[in-house]
This record gives structure tokens, sequence and C-alpha cells, in this order.
């Protein structure tokens, strides 16, 4: 069985930068609220006009990721794409990335796994390759949205933590035993769902009731994202550490082998309450939330290109990536470099 390695990576983000003071022109909050509450300074927001989709930032993180992987389009086997947030309802932005990119008829597969969306994306494009069904595999993970929040001081408990953005991963085919992915685990707990969940639209409520439920009632939010911040915060501590935990023991490795956590860029608390629990030093866990907002299948992407861009991961550095979202969902990526 092969095993699979990293030799691409890439992101973009758009131009438009949102900082916590722009929103309190639209508002009530504060950058202080803001920043004791999630660590978060600013956020990239798409712009009318500038072009940005979901699939068409994919499209260019994919585009760096190739150059620096020394591929063309043409080489790519398969996709794999995680969103919450895909242009259209549908088809899924992976077909459309596929066509972007202008490869002939390859396999697209979206994942609808929220937050942890990549960790799951990753894992299925890695048993792709360990089974040698296909040798190059693009994993994306891209969000548009800042056009699907309530910008009001009624949404604001959400819409001040969310973000756009795209990264990339090139996944090929290695003989490698002492390197690429050591280990995955994936788990869910749909009971929660309504504790982190968009209702509607959706295919309970048909889209001739809920328009009439809007008429009857324009405050109804049910078409917004709705957070149960303390309840996720609570879940998310534990279910990281567990499922880095997991990690580590499934490849015969203990928190004294790792290199580098990048966990999904939710919330920094989240992160560094993780990072104290699991006794890591500050250059063992890489953060950019306070640059970006939680880009949700994006953010673990987006870090791990930065990471990789700032000269942090090393030949041998034994890497996790781990997340927790909408779903329940949560999960980890154990990484040799």
């Amino acid at each position: 069985m092969y095993r699979s390695k990293i030799v691409g990576l890439g992101k973009y983000v758009p131009e438009n930068i949102v900082t916590n003071d722009d929103l309190t022109k639209f508002m009530d909050t504060s950058d202080e609220w803001i920043r004791e509450r999630t660590g978060i300074e600013e956020r990239r927001w798409v712009e009318e006009g500038d072009g940005n989709t979901t699939a068409t930032m994919a499209h260019k993180a994919s585009l760096q990721a190739l150059d620096r992987a020394g591929l063309k389009p043409d080489d790519i086997d398969f996709i794999v794409f995680a969103t919450l947030s895909p242009d259209f309802y549908f088809p899924g932005s992976g077909v459309l990335l596929q066509d972007l990119l202008g490869v002939k008829n390859i396999g697209a597969l979206d994942v609808r796994n929220q937050c942890s969306g990549f960790v799951y994306a990753t894992a299925v494009a890695d048993q792709f390759i360990r089974t040698g069904m296909y040798k190059t595999v693009l994993v994306v993970g891209a969000e548009v949205q800042s056009t699907g929040i309530d910008k009001s001081t009624r949404g604001r408990a959400v819409s001040v933590i969310f973000g756009d953005g795209a990264g990339a991963m090139i996944l090929t085919r290695s003989e490698d035993k002492n390197k690429g992915f050591l280990a995955h685990n994936l788990h869910s707990q749909g009971k929660y769902a309504p504790e982190l969940w968009v209702e509607n639209p959706g295919s309970r409520t048909p889209t001739s009731k809920l328009m009439e439920r809007l008429k009857e009632n324009p405050e109804d939010t049910s078409y917004y994202p709705y957070m149960n911040g303390n309840y996720v915060f609570k879940h998310a501590i534990v279910r990281f550490q567990e499922a880095i935990l997991e990690a580590l023991n499934t490849a015969g490795l203990t928190k004294e082998d790792l290199n580098l956590f990048i966990p999904h860029q939710a919330n920094l608390r989240i992160s560094q309450f993780v990072q104290k629990q699991l006794g890591l030093k500050d250059e063992q866990v890489f953060n950019n939330i306070q640059k970006y907002g939680n880009t949700t299948a994006a953010s673990i992407p987006i870090a791990l290109t930065e990471a990789w861009e700032q000269g942090k991961i090393k030949e041998g550095d034994v890497i996790v990536q781990a997340a927790f979202g909408s779903g329940f969902t949560w999960g980890a990526n154990l990484y040799r470099w």
C-alpha cells in the first residue's frame, strides 16, 4: 500500500480587509469585545464585482499549489473539494473547479463537513492514493461566507467570526513508508446539529413555505447561521484533544513527538486552551485567525500553507491537523513531513 505526500500548497484570500473597527460602522460591537472573545483582529470578505466566488478562489489557490509542486492541471487525477458555501445549491463547486482548471473528465467530490471539512477531505484523498486508485489528488478548502451572514447587531455573535478564503494541497503517491500521512480519525455526533447550523433553505422546508414564513415574519433568521457559542466551545476543547491523542496513538507516537499543531481556526481561545492542555509551546502551534477570522473548510489549508511559507515546517517534522465543527463533526490528520 502506498503513502501520500504533500508536494504543493497554495492559498488565496480576497484583497478586501475588514477590521473589527470597520464592523462597528454597521453593528453594535467593538474591537475589544471581538478580540477578547475570539482573538480576531480582521478578516477578508469578498466585494461585489471583485470576481471572487468559492470556485474561483479555489482555482487561484490550486494554481499556486500546482506551480509550487512543479505540476500542471493535467497531472491531477481527482479533486476533493471541501466547502459549506458552494457557488450554487447544486452542482457542487468541485466540478466548477475542474472546469476552471481545464482538465478533462476527472472526478470531483464535494465534502460538506463544514469546519472539519478539510480534515475529512484529506482523509478521503489519502485513501484514494493509498489504494492505488489515483496517483495525484487536489484537495481544496474554500469559502465565501460573508454573503450569507447577518451583518446587523442581531447577528454579530456569528458574523464577526467568519471570513472568506481558499487553500489547496496537492497529494501524490509515495513509496516512502516513513513519511506522509500516518493516521486519520473522523467522528460525528449528529444529535447536536441544531447547536451549529443553518436551518434554511433545505428540503425540509419547501421554498414556497419559506417565502411565506418570511412574508409573515420578516425577522425570521432561520436562513442565517446559528451557533450556540458556549456549547460549541465546551465540546470543541474536548474533541480537539481526543482527536489529536487518538491520531498519535494510532501512529505509535506521543505528544512529545509532535512538532507542529495546525488547528482549524475556529477561535483563538480554543486553540490556546488545547495548547495548554497538551503542554505545547507557542512555537508548536500555528494560528492565523487574527488575520483571517474563521474561514471554515479553508482555515487549515491556509494555515498549513502559511506555516510552510514561513519556514516553520522542516523535513521529518510530525504535524497534526485537527478540527471540530457543525454536525457535530471532528477529526485529525497526522503527517510526517
